[in-house]
């Protein structure tokens, strides 16, 4: 079957300014400690009474645990107050030396490099996760842990402004699409279509890189596909799809038609263009809404080197009116 053509096929970006983090609680100081690795280490209840307690930010090497490469564990108990609930959060961590995989209440929130035995260290990146809202026990108790492995020379979580931000605007969706989508690596262009099966692909969540759900190392083309239902009282208002971060670039459909393009496409390019960086914000032209009916996002990526996929918020449905607004505040 053949894609519906559209007199304009890419849109460009609109553009966003950036977004502040503003620290709302500070972790900074001292966390629980262990060396060694075990899968139950990541739950909420598991007890680490007798654990070392050990300061963050700071090599292991310098408190105590001299000349050790291997795995070891962080954990800390947090309450996130009640007032935090309508703000996106973020856990920022600071340089990790050299890969680690983040637990908020036992669940998978982040992670950078590989563990063994295809190891990639990822010593050099700041580590910022977004923090799911319905992971959070707001105004109760949180426990946040970290799994780390080091390779070699000074391990652990090394430096930074360890702690847990809010961005200083957030956008009000109408319709909130993070969470769950559909997702492949490769390339078709009949994925595009809203009548493709799709219930064969994987799940991952958005936002996320795609590296720390199971895709070490992919560089390449990959799909993510979601469907939704636009509510009534939107029937007729002019809409636009926010996705957040992208990386490296996208094309992206709805209902089999492309509605925008950020970054070049072509797997030959080179140029990112700094694509990465840039927030996507698409216009959803009326007469491509099915309303009351299931419709069908797909967004083509390709990462041509490092992390990829899309990997930060806003995520979801606006009005035009509501993105007016988040725009002017953000300026």
């Amino acid at each position: 079957m053949r894609l519906r053509l559209c007199l304009c096929l890419f849109l460009p970006t609109l553009a966003l300014p950036a977004m502040e983090y503003r620290m709302e609680i500070g972790l900074q100081g001292g966390w629980r400690f262990e060396i060694g690795d075990n899968p139950k280490y990541a739950n909420p209840g598991y007890d680490d009474s007798d654990w070392e307690s050990i300061s963050v930010p700071s090599l292991w090497e310098n408190q105590g645990f001299p000349g050790y490469d291997g795995f070891a564990w962080y954990r800390i108990e947090v309450k996130i107050p009640r007032h935090l609930g309508n703000r996106q959060l973020y856990l920022k961590l600071g340089r990790i030396d050299d890969v680690d995989r983040t637990y908020l209440n036992g669940t998978l929130i982040g992670g950078e490099g590989e563990f063994p035995p295809q190891i990639r260290t990822a010593y050099d990146v700041k580590r910022c996760y977004r923090i799911p809202p319905e992971n959070v026990k707001f105004g109760g108790r949180n426990v946040i842990a970290v799994r780390v492995y080091d390779m070699w020379l000074g391990g652990g979580i090394v430096e930074g402004d360890v702690g847990i931000y809010s961005k200083s605007e957030t956008a009000d969706l109408d319709v909130v699409l993070d969470g769950e989508w559909k997702f492949s690596t490769g390339d078709d262009p009949r994925w595009a279509l809203p009548e493709t099966g799709d219930t064969s692909w994987e799940t991952v969540k958005v936002p996320c890189y795609w590296e720390s759900q199971g895709h070490p190392e992919y560089n390449g083309f990959a799909w993510y596909r979601k469907t939704f239902r636009i509510p009534k009282d939107l029937a007729g208002a002019k809409l636009i799809l926010l996705l957040g971060k992208i990386d490296d670039s996208d094309q992206t459909y709805v209902n089999g038609t492309p509605i925008g393009q950020t970054g070049r496409i072509r797997k030959e390019d080179k140029d990112r263009e700094e694509s990465y960086q840039a927030e996507r914000a698409y216009f959803i032209p009326s007469d491509l809404i099915r309303e009351e009916k299931p419709n069908v996002i797909a967004v083509r990526v390709l990462d041509t080197g490092g992390s990829g996929g899309i990997y930060e918020g806003p995520v979801g449905i606006i009005s035009r009116d509501k993105f007016l607004q988040y725009q002017n505040r953000r300026k």
